[in-house]
């Protein structure tokens, strides 16, 4: 990606369709019918496009009204083809595709790799009921573009930085602390099949986080284990999996013991006193009985103990 080197200051959501009485007309011209045809998705979208109620309904709002707001698209980069890129309206323009329109209004900005990369980003997190795994991604994503844009070019610089940390950055505007961005990041750490038990809600958020610290040829291990048992992985299993990777020991038997073994159920043992009663005389009592049991019990153990047996 492009780093810019330069301060900018990026346009917000709002900005990109605000407009005012002295530039109506330029703004106007912006908006452009672009052919479905032309439009490529962004490179490495997180965002799924589903076919779901909430499609249906978009389909019949353009149905009805068209597309009240315009897509938001950049040229394509001279070394990837023509056309456009679309940063914001993946939906959209899948609708249009499902109502067999041909074009759809569209705001072309110049933007560069880092630049679109946050508007592609902000303009999807307004979005309700997104998986655990578009959020990893896309705050991902959003970080390093502003990484990218955050880039110091003096080296003289105070030593006391007053700007904030990217993942500050990240969390202004969201319900988010930078704290649970980083841990949300994080699980892009995971490999597709655990970040898929993830969104299937079969993992949940926290163990997720720790099994993220796993070796990716552990964490392929457990998955297979997850997926043959259908089992999901407690807090306190994945600290302990976790911990074992981490330090090396992990092994198929470890993992299948934390992940599926269950306590074995208390031995009660009962026995007819008729089945006793014929072994003693019947002056003994229950009390001489069992000293005499218990007696050969212990002789019986430590007859096996010296013995022992080799495999």
């Amino acid at each position: 990606m492009n780093s810019m080197k330069s301060k900018m200051k990026l346009n917000t959501i709002d900005d990109l369709f605000a407009v005012s009485n002295s530039d109506q007309g330029a703004n106007r011209e912006k908006i452009r019918e672009i052919p479905l045809s032309s439009l490529h998705s962004f490179a490495h979208h997180p965002f799924q496009v589903r076919d779901d109620v909430d499609m249906q309904e978009l389909v019949d709002s353009i149905r009805e009204q068209g597309v009240l707001v315009p897509v938001i698209v950049r040229p394509m980069p001279a070394d990837r083809g023509e056309g456009y890129e679309l940063i914001a309206g993946h939906r959209r323009k899948h609708a249009c595709e499902l109502l067999g329109l041909g074009t759809i209004p569209a705001i072309v900005q110049d933007l560069d790799d880092d630049a679109a990369t946050i508007v592609m980003v902000d303009s999807n997190l307004q979005r309700e009921e997104l998986l655990p795994s578009e959020k990893a991604w896309a705050y991902r994503m959003k970080m390093e573009a502003m990484k990218h844009q955050g880039v110091r070019t003096d080296l003289t610089s105070c030593q006391f930085d007053t700007k904030l940390r990217a993942d500050e950055q990240v969390a202004k505007g969201t319900d988010n602390s930078a704290r649970t961005i980083q841990r949300f990041i994080r699980l892009t750490e995971l490999i597709p099949e655990l970040l898929d038990r993830v969104d299937e809600k079969k993992i949940p958020l926290n163990s997720a986080y720790n099994l993220s610290f796993m070796k990716p040829e552990d964490q392929k291990m457990v998955a297979e284990i997850l997926k043959t048992t259908d089992s999901s992985v407690s807090l306190a299993q994945a600290v302990q999996l976790r911990g074992s990777s981490q330090d090396g020991s992990f092994s198929f038997d470890i993992a299948y013991s934390a992940l599926c073994s269950k306590p074995a159920p208390p031995v009660r043992i009962t026995i007819k006193e008729k089945k006793i009663r014929q072994y003693f005389p019947e002056s003994y009592s229950q009390k001489q009985m069992e000293e005499v049991i218990f007696s050969l019990l212990e002789k019986w153990k430590a007859q096996n103990d010296e013995s022992g047996v080799e495999e």
